[in-house]
């Protein structure tokens, strides 16, 4: 079968850590790691382009972008890196990566193109330099960073380099022995192969294949949870979702309607029927039955009775069936110092001429249209404010009686 991606061109930048601590024999895992990747990839100068970095304490470009455009002359480039030993510096190598790889002299295709620039970093250590500066640099040029950790890499290292999300550019694996496993990790992010079919997509119930990448949906009656993948089943019985007349019963992810004591399921299975041969049989539950009652909002049982309330806001009228809308501006129902004024079920504050209305919403206090007041214009302002006083107190005062 044909493994190779199709249809999603990268300029495509190994970045490979060969310290000391990379034994021979696992550098050489790498390597085949690296060949594998090759060969998983729609290589050529119009797809995939790739360069290979390596790096301890200084770096060498073992091929940049522009180089190679079939997949033998890369495997045969890759089986010829050696390590270059001593120390980690990561940092440098992320900042040589851009200053000398992803560049149009040396084969990174032109912004206009649209072709993503992506660097995948594998190391077993923790860097040397300040590899966050420099992470951060090649992310706002552009570059998506994948970090590869093998045995005793340093995990926040990892995350300081990698791009968001974190759970889908960070990598781990335990020895450099099953690096190769990740290459089908990778081919799934990097190809346009349908992650649905290879049942490696993590959706709960269903999976949606969308071009290179998928989302997750739901059966009939679930709903998908914030995490995007697993699903919960939905209130059937919640208002608007049912048919029922009385009762609604949810039943995994679907619905019975059911009765109040007194009534019977009719043939529909969704409305009610009563049925009552004696007076005593009456409920107090189908007393405030739909159709038994007609209080307007709220009916409350009693006893074998029944009486009527309203809703938060409203007040019963004198025929104790109806409500309307309760005066909130009424004394004692608001906490405004000078007017308050009323819009529907809720009332906002305000204050007389003169005065403005503080950061609270509530209190008042004097406006004051001027800093520059002279003792003469002081004396007038001060009269005019104590006559407005007057005029407000003996208003106030004729309105409560």
């Amino acid at each position: 079968a044909d493994t190779a991606c199709k249809n999603r061109p990268l300029d495509l930048v190994f970045i490979v850590d060969s310290s000391r601590s990379v034994r021979p024999e696992e550098f050489e895992k790498v390597k085949i790691f690296l060949s594998e990747m090759i060969d998983t990839l729609d290589v050529g100068e119009r797809t995939t382009r790739v360069a290979v970095m390596n790096y301890a304490s200084t770096v060498k470009v073992e091929f940049p972008l522009r180089t190679y455009f079939d997949k033998a002359s890369m495997k045969e480039a890759v089986s010829r890196i050696e390590p270059l030993s001593a120390g980690t510096m990561t940092g440098l190598a992320i900042q040589t990566a851009m200053d000398e790889v992803f560049t149009e002299e040396m084969g990174t295709r032109p912004a206009t193109f649209n072709i993503p620039k992506v660097a995948i970093v594998v190391t077993d250590g923790r860097p040397q330099d300040r590899v966050q500066d420099a992470a951060a640099s090649a992310r706002r040029a552009g570059i998506e960073i994948y970090a590869v950790g093998v045995d005793r890499a340093d995990m926040q290292s990892l995350r300081i380099m990698a791009s968001e999300p974190l759970d889908e550019h960070v990598f781990y694996v335990e020895t450099y022995g099953v690096i190769e496993k990740l290459t089908s990790r990778f081919r799934e992010t990097f190809c346009a192969v349908n992650v649905c079919a290879l049942g490696t997509h993590g959706c709960q119930q269903v999976c949606v294949s969308d071009g290179a990448s998928h989302l997750c949906d739901c059966y009939e009656g679930y709903t998908l949870n914030p995490d995007k993948r697993t699903c919960s089943a939905v209130d059937m019985c919640a208002p608007g979702r049912h048919e029922c007349d009385q009762i609604c019963v949810s039943n995994n992810g679907s619905y019975v309607c059911d009765c109040y004591e007194g009534y019977t399921l009719n043939p529909d299975k969704k409305t009610c029927s009563g049925f009552f041969p004696k007076p005593w049989l009456t409920t107090t539950m189908g007393m405030c039955a739909p159709g038994r009652h007609d209080c307007a909002q709220v009916c409350l049982s009693n006893d074998g009775s029944y009486h009527c309330g309203c809703y938060e806001g409203y007040t019963l009228n004198p025929d104790k069936k109806t409500c309307s809308a309760a005066d909130v501006c009424a004394p004692g129902r608001h906490d405004c110092e000078q007017v308050c004024v009323r819009d529907d079920l809720f009332y906002t504050c305000g204050c007389h001429q003169g005065y403005a209305l503080n950061p609270d919403g509530k209190t008042c206090s004097r406006a004051i249209t001027s800093s520059l007041i002279t003792a003469e214009e002081s004396c007038k302002c001060e009269a005019i404010v104590a006559l407005q006083d007057s005029v407000t107190s003996r208003l106030e005062a004729l309105s409560t009686k």
